[in-house]
Formats: C-alpha cells, sequence, structure tokens
C-alpha cells in the first residue's frame, strides 16, 4: 500500500470534472465508469460513493483491482491502481455520507487502496 505523493493530492484537490473508474468482472470484462462524488480517506484511499453502481457494484463485490483516472485543472491527467473494498458501513462509509449529496443515495463507498499512481508515464510510486 503507498500513499499518494502530495503534488498528487494537491492535483486531487484541484481536479477538473469527474473521475473514470475502472473495474474488471471476474470474467476479465472490463467496466469504465464516470464519478463526480468522490473523496479522499487518509493518504492511501480514493472513494467513490456507490449512487448508481450496476456493474461497478457487482465486480467490487467479487473483488479485485481496480484504476481511477483524474485529471487536474492544469491539465495533468493521474491514474491510481490499487485493489478495491466496498464499504456499506464503517468510518469510510461514513465520511462518504458526509460529503455525498444528500440527493443521492450513495449506498456505498467504493474505495481504492493505493498501489501504484502514474501521471503519463511517468510512476510517481
Amino acid at each position: 500500500m503507498a500513499a499518494l505523493p502530495e503534488r498528487v493530492r494537491q492535483a486531487w484537490e484541484d481536479r477538473d470534472g469527474p473521475v473514470v473508474l475502472a473495474t474488471v468482472s471476474p470474467e476479465g470484462v472490463p467496466n469504465i465508469i464516470y464519478a463526480t462524488c468522490v473523496g479522499a480517506f487518509g493518504d492511501d484511499r480514493l472513494v467513490v460513493a456507490d449512487n448508481y453502481f450496476d456493474k461497478t457494484r457487482r465486480n467490487l463485490l467479487a473483488g479485485g483491482r481496480g484504476a481511477l483516472l483524474f485529471r487536474s485543472k492544469a491539465g495533468k491527467a493521474y491514474q491510481v491502481k490499487g485493489s478495491l473494498e466496498y464499504h456499506t458501513d464503517g468510518e469510510i462509509f461514513r465520511q462518504m455520507k458526509a460529503w455525498n449529496p444528500p440527493k443521492h443515495p450513495g449506498h456505498a463507498a467504493a474505495a481504492l487502496r493505493i498501489e501504484e499512481v502514474y501521471s503519463g508515464a511517468e510512476k510517481l510510486c
């Protein structure tokens, strides 16, 4: 497990637009979604609120790894890879409920445990 480098943490706080979350089914079929209800948990997880997941939820419940792509307002792209967790209670879930807009259901919190971080082809950690 790794922590977001400081420059990536700053870019996360200054991101532009939705993030892209990629998951993979147990059969190896990729699924990619846009997500706007996102946050961070500590230094080692990025969190996406499960407001309307379907295939993504199934992939998360099956376990595995995923990737999250985001872009800073300065136009720099970052890709974060790691293992995925699905929280329907506990501290990560409660924190997601605090920042997720009340108009969305917030069924669960999908947490990506940071293992690798890239900016283009450059591996940052």
